[in-house]
C-alpha cells in the first residue's frame, strides 16, 4: 500500500548574519538571526513499495534542479536509509518556486523537508533534534528549516534557539538575475581581516520586545562586504527599496536576493511596482511575502 505525504518547504531570510571564527577544519563560525518567509516549494513523497531496493525517484516539473543522487533531496532520503537501516523505494514530486543559488535555502529547505518526510512515513520514533544532527552533516542552513520560524543560529548551523516571532510586516524579494556560490563568498570574507559585526544581540531584544523598527535598522549581513561589491546591483536594489519606504534593505545569506522589510503588504506591493518600473529591473525576479511562524508551519 503507498503512502504519501506532501511537505512545503519555506524560504529563509537572514535579518542577521554574522561571522565570528573559523574551526580548525575550516568550518565558519556564524551567529545569525533567521526568519522563514512564506515562499515555498511544495514537495510529494510517496513510498511505492516499504520493503524495496531504496530506490529514490525524484521529478523536478521546473526542471531547475540537480538530477540524480547528487540533489540535495536525494542525498537527505539516502541518509535516513542508512542512518536508520531503511529499505523503502520513494518517489519524489517537487514544485519549485524559490530561486537557486539566491541566499534564501532553497535546497537546504527542500533537504528538510525530505528529512521530515521520511520521518513521518517511516521511522515516527526520530526526532527533530536527531534530524538536525543529521542535516547539519549536509548544510549549515538545513536544522534551521527543520526547525523553523525565528531562532537564532549559531556555531555551524546546529545551535538554535528559538525566539519571539517577527512582528508582523511584509517583506519584498528581489533576485537579480546572477547568482553567488557560498563557499567563494565565505573565502572572501576571511581574506578581509578586521570588519564591523552587525548587532545581533540587538535584534534580539527587539524581538523580545515587538519591536519592528528596533529589528528592522539593525538588519545587517557582513557578506554583503563580498557579493554587494562584486554586484553593485545589490545596493541599488536596496537603495530603491528605502526611498519607496523600507524599514530595511538589505541582502539575504550569501546572496544575491535583497529583501525589504515593509510595515504592510500594500505598500510592499507599492515598492514591487516602483521597481520593476526602474531601469535595473531588467532579468531580476520580485516576490511579496510574509513572515512564517512556528504556528504557521
Amino acid at each position: 500500500m503507498k503512502k504519501t505525504v506532501t511537505r512545503k518547504a519555506y524560504a529563509k531570510i537572514n535579518l542577521g548574519l554574522d561571522v565570528v571564527g573559523v574551526r580548525e577544519d575550516g568550518y565558519h563560525l556564524l551567529r545569525m538571526i533567521m526568519q522563514q518567509i512564506d515562499l515555498f516549494d511544495t514537495l510529494t513523497f510517496t513510498v511505492v513499495n516499504e520493503q524495496g531496493t531504496g530506490k529514490i525517484s525524484l521529478i523536478d516539473e521546473s526542471g531547475l534542479s540537480p538530477a540524480g543522487e547528487d540533489n540535495l533531496i536525494c542525498r537527505a532520503i539516502r541518509k535516513m536509509m542508512n542512518r536508520y537501516d531503511l529499505h523503502a523505494d520513494v518517489e519524489v514530486q517537487l514544485t519549485k518556486r524559490i530561486p537557486l543559488a539566491a541566499g534564501l535555502a532553497g535546497g537546504s529547505t527542500d533537504a528538510a523537508a525530505a528529512f521530515r518526510a521520511v520521518r513521518d512515513l517511516l521511522a515516527p520514533q526520530v526526532s527533530d533534534r536527531e534530524l538536525m544532527e543529521l542535516g547539519v552533516q549536509l548544510g549549515a542552513d538545513i536544522p534551521y528549516c527543520i526547525a523553523g520560524g525565528t531562532r537564532l543560529s549559531e556555531g555551524i548551523g546546529e545551535i538554535l534557539t528559538e525566539l519571539p516571532p517577527m512582528p508582523d510586516c511584509a517583506v519584498v524579494l528581489i533576485k537579480p538575475e546572477a547568482s553567488a556560490s557560498t563557499a567563494q563568498v565565505y573565502r572572501a570574507v576571511d581574506a578581509i581581516g578586521e570588519y564591523h559585526h552587525p548587532d545581533i544581540d540587538g535584534q534580539i531584544a527587539a524581538l523580545n520586545a515587538g519591536d519592528l523598527p528596533g529589528l528592522a535598522r539593525r538588519c545587517e549581513n557582513v557578506l554583503e562586504l563580498v557579493t554587494g561589491a562584486e554586484l553593485p546591483l545589490i545596493g541599488s536594489i536596496e537603495k530603491l527599496l528605502m526611498e519607496q519606504g523600507a524599514m530595511a534593505a538589505r541582502m539575504s545569506g550569501s546572496g544575491p536576493t535583497v529583501f525589504g522589510i515593509f510595515e504592510n503588504r500594500p505598500d510592499a506591493e507599492r515598492a514591487v511596482e516602483a521597481f520593476r518600473c526602474s531601469e535595473i529591473a531588467k532579468g531580476c525576479r520580485c516576490f511579496v511575502c510574509a513572515p512564517v511562524s512556528d504556528v504557521d508551519r
